[in-house]
């Protein structure tokens, strides 16, 4: 958000004044609403020029009756700010942004027309997006001259602007360790692994065995995805633990933004989910604790088919679920009966199973190459997409 507020600043070339909307709440009722009718006198007097007040929701929740009282500082702050924002007229040249991660908890009055009447939704960039992104933070350091900043955008999908900037300065990083002058696409494409996955834990020693189940799961994830259509390319895997918590992990990398995803694919995902259990289940005739990540994205993704994605012919096109807070992690809560959440549960489990029986019919066709790439990054604790496919395709 900082740097949309200086990209704002320095493109209209115009004073900025900026505050949070913690710094108008005070202890003292009244000292917030005298913050706010200073504020904007500054921003008359420097007119035109633009106000920008982030985190908002501070000061713009929105207001009941037995919540607050009526001398409840918050509330006079926004009643204060309310009225300075009516006394603009289209003359004097005052601009007044905000800025929330809660949009859904302003009050009413101040997104009503005549206030913050327009919302611009930034969202998480898409591939161009990153890419430029990508690009403007290279700026600040040195980068070899082959560096393919779509392929670095290509593996950092859903990543943020602050987390594409960590990626470039991970990469600064790395190079410096190594004792070079400029970061390369390995250095970027490490980068990558350590934003999602934390650094290489050096100290963490596997007992042979269990280097060989973390191979064999993670073999399993590849292997469901490799061998289903829809599916992501398989970029990277690694046994390598990393800060964490992750004894390995298997790198998947779009070609595309998806926008929509069908029925087929979100099946198919959850199938990849389970690939790592059914690879311990069909190799050692045992499990592990090693899956509870991938149990959760896949208990998650199922139930989101049933609720919220209309895919249940029990339901059809009823929502069983709301999402609230869609900017702070998109927090869900159940609007159905105790009875039908109880089929729900059921619907979801069966989900779940029937793609776990999935995984492991596949893996049981193809034994040999599970066998066999298990093997191979089991000896050299890291194996690429295209060594991957090479190993699969191989008669």
């Amino acid at each position: 958000m900082s740097a949309l507020r200086a990209r704002v600043a320095g493109e209209a070339n115009v004073p900025f004044f900026s505050m949070s909307g913690s710094e108008f709440v005070e202890m003292f009722v009244g000292m917030g609403a005298s913050k706010v009718r200073d504020l904007f006198r500054q921003a008359k007097e420097k007119a035109p020029c633009i106000v920008f007040i982030d985190e908002i929701d501070a000061i713009g929740q929105k207001r009941s009756g037995g919540q607050y009282g009526g001398n409840d500082e918050r509330e006079q702050t926004l009643n204060q700010l309310l009225t300075e924002m009516d006394g603009f007229d289209g003359s004097n040249g005052v601009i007044i942004l905000a800025a929330t991660n809660r949009p859904e908890s302003l009050d009413p009055a101040l997104t009503r027309p005549g206030r913050f009447d327009r919302r611009v939704p930034v969202e998480l960039p898409d591939l161009k997006g990153r890419e430029a992104i990508l690009k403007v933070h290279a700026k600040k350091i040195k980068v070899a001259d082959d560096v393919d900043f779509l392929q670095v955008a290509r593996m950092a999908s859903g990543a943020s602007g602050a987390e594409l900037a960590n990626i470039v300065n991970e990469a600064a990083l790395r190079a410096v360790r190594d004792g070079r002058g400029f970061a390369t696409q390995a250095d970027l494409e490490e980068s990558i692994e350590v934003v999602i996955a934390g650094y290489q834990k050096k100290n963490a020693i596997l007992t042979d065995q269990e280097k060989k189940i973390v191979a064999y799961h993670e073999i399993g994830h590849a292997l469901v995805a490799a061998k289903q259509t829809n599916s992501a390319p398989v970029q990277k895997i690694t046994i390598i633990p990393r800060t964490s918590g992750a004894l390995g992990y298997t790198l998947q990398v779009e070609n595309h933004d998806h926008y929509l995803m069908n029925k087929q694919e979100l099946e198919n995902k959850i199938a990849t989910f389970t690939g790592g259990r059914a690879a311990e289940e069909l190799v050692f005739g045992s499990i592990t604790t090693g899956a509870a990540n991938d149990i959760e994205q896949a208990t998650k993704l199922a139930r989101a088919m049933i609720t919220r994605y209309g895919m249940s012919e029990d339901f059809d096109m009823v929502a069983m679920e709301t999402v609230t807070n869609q900017y702070l992690g998109g927090d869900t809560s159940l609007a159905c009966s105790a009875e039908t959440q109880g089929r729900i549960d059921e619907q979801v489990v069966a989900l779940v199973r029937k793609q776990h029986e999935k995984a492991l019919s596949i893996l049981k066709d193809n034994r040999g190459k599970l066998d066999e790439l298990a093997s191979y990054l089991y000896e050299h604790e890291t194996i690429t997409g295209e060594a991957f496919m090479q190993i699969l395709n191989a008669a």
